[in-house]
């Protein structure tokens, strides 16, 4: 991983958490800084393209780097991927014993992150009306600024508390919308309900003052991303005819990809299908360290953690493009696990990150669809994404449960390793599902690998290894162990909180 200095960043995050301005590493602005960075359009953007780099490549340790920290530690905590406890980075999350714990690195380097970001683009925001600037320049950077900002507080929506749809009025997380300073006083925590306002309303600013920016590169925030942003927030508080809009506007001009792209390795932001997402270079490639998790079938991924369960290769038809991605692993150590080949590092072992897919779109506006009562259109649109994976459309009952769970199973397929599994679990009441790779006898299922040498041999099938909560209770929607923690240093020093 390549060490970047991101300037603009440090010149303004004075202060991520609120009272812990002394944990950060951050330089403080004076008034001479200040007028510099936002004296032109131009220059205020760099303040977002700074942080942008930084809250993707920058880190405190191989398993904390960038965002993608959020998106693996999602999936880690989930049904599906079956993670190795004896390698680096996981294990812990997979347990359940890393995020309720707020007094862990990963807890502080989430929460940090987040208001990090939040706070340069509030510092944005209150400045860059008075730069220097035409007024469309002005427009891209606010909307971008707006949506980034509620980007973050959307994924403190999303694990900092369980759905909105239980309890809207369940304290989350504190509103900050000023810029910090030495002087600023912690808040306390906001609810769902007051969190989801000011995202909406940053997102439909965003909406409008991006109306007429075309971007240079998918790392940029357009109105595209912000469509698929409103889609995801209208879907996690019930506002289903607003989240089919939404998801349609998104996907526009965002075909799905065909056999071939699908198994190219999901490491390229050129591919059409992607909305959104962060392009990786040899110099800087810091959250290319993910696919070390991620990829289990390249010879360079180091530590191929994130096996599949067995059991989730049985929800995919045989002909489905997808199924052709799993195969029994082969190498000594690692016989009988399940590979699942959907991520794979480019020859030079770094990997574009995907944040954002049509396929998601489509799946949002299936499932919207579906839990308004629309059944048949939810349908349509779900047999769409399945006809491009080549798998059999879906003919079973239109009760609308049944078409409900029928979604939500594909998007479990579709979006596997993308960072959905434990936002998908909370939002939705669920619950994790791990069983062991047993027959009704309770005896170790058997398989047929493939040894380096070309050996085939029998033997026994892995899949998971967790099976109940740290307390060994079994596992239940709604489960404090399911929440990210606040960070116990935030706890001490916002006595507000």
């Amino acid at each position: 991983m390549k060490k970047l200095k991101y300037i603009s960043f440090a010149l303004i995050a004075a202060i991520s958490l609120i009272s812990c301005e002394n944990d950060l590493e951050t330089a403080p602005t004076n008034q001479a800084d200040e007028a510099e960075i936002f004296k032109t359009a131009e220059s205020a953007e760099t303040v977002i393209n700074g942080t942008w780099a930084k809250f993707n490549d920058d880190g405190t340790t191989y398993a904390n780097i960038g965002y993608s920290t959020v998106l693996r530690t999602s999936d880690a905590m989930g049904s599906d991927v079956a993670v190795l406890t004896n390698k680096y980075g996981f294990p812990s999350a997979y347990a359940f014993t890393d995020l309720v714990n707020n007094t862990g690195g990963r807890s502080l380097y989430i929460w940090t992150s987040l208001y990090s970001v939040i706070n340069n683009m509030n510092n944005v925001i209150a400045r860059i009306d008075a730069a220097e600037g035409t007024p469309e320049k002005k427009n891209q950077v606010k909307g971008q600024a707006k949506a980034l900002r509620a980007f973050c507080y959307w994924n403190l929506a999303s694990f900092y508390q369980f759905s909105y749809l239980k309890d809207k009025n369940a304290p989350t997380a504190p509103i900050y919308t000023e810029p910090a300073t030495t002087n600023s006083v912690g808040k306390k925590k906001a609810t769902l309900e007051e969190i989801y306002t000011l995202i909406k309303s940053d997102l439909t600013d965003a909406d409008q003052l991006l109306q007429n920016y075309t971007r240079n590169n998918k790392d940029k925030i357009d109105h595209s991303v912000v469509n698929g942003l409103l889609a995801r927030v209208y879907l996690n508080t019930g506002e289903w005819t607003n989240a089919i809009a939404s998801a349609k506007i998104a996907r526009t001009g965002f075909p799905l990809m065909n056999t071939e792209k699908y198994k190219e390795g999901f490491n390229d932001i050129s591919n059409g299908e992607w909305i959104w997402g962060h392009a990786q270079t040899q110099e800087q490639s810091g959250e290319s360290y993910a696919f070390h998790f991620l990829d289990v079938s390249s010879s360079g991924s180091y530590y191929y953690s994130f096996m599949a369960d067995p059991y989730f290769k049985d929800l995919f038809d045989t002909n489905d493009i997808r199924s052709s991605l799993f195969s029994w692993d082969g190498l000594p150590g690692r016989e009988g696990l399940l590979r699942y080949a959907k991520f794979k590092f480019k020859a030079n072992l770094i990997a574009d990150i995907v944040f954002m897919r049509a396929a998601e779109m489509y799946l949002i506006e299936a499932e919207a669809e579906a839990r308004s009562g629309n059944v048949a259109n939810a349908v349509t649109v779900l047999n769409q994404l399945k006809t491009a994976r080549k798998a059999n459309v879906y003919t079973g009952s239109l009760a609308q449960n049944d078409v409900i769970k029928e979604v939500l199973i594909e998007r479990r397929k579709e979006l596997f390793g993308e960072g959905f599994s434990l936002s998908d679990i909370i939002r939705t009441q669920g619950k994790v599902e791990r069983k062991a790779f047993v027959n009704s006898s309770g005896q170790p299922i058997q398989v047929q690998i493939t040894t380096p040498d070309g050996t085939v041999k029998t033997v026994n099938g892995r899949g998971h290894s967790i099976f109940a909560f740290p307390d060994q209770s079994a596992f239940v929607p709604n489960s404090r162990y399911y929440l990210f923690s606040i960070p116990q240093k935030e706890i001490e020093n916002n006595p507000n909180l």
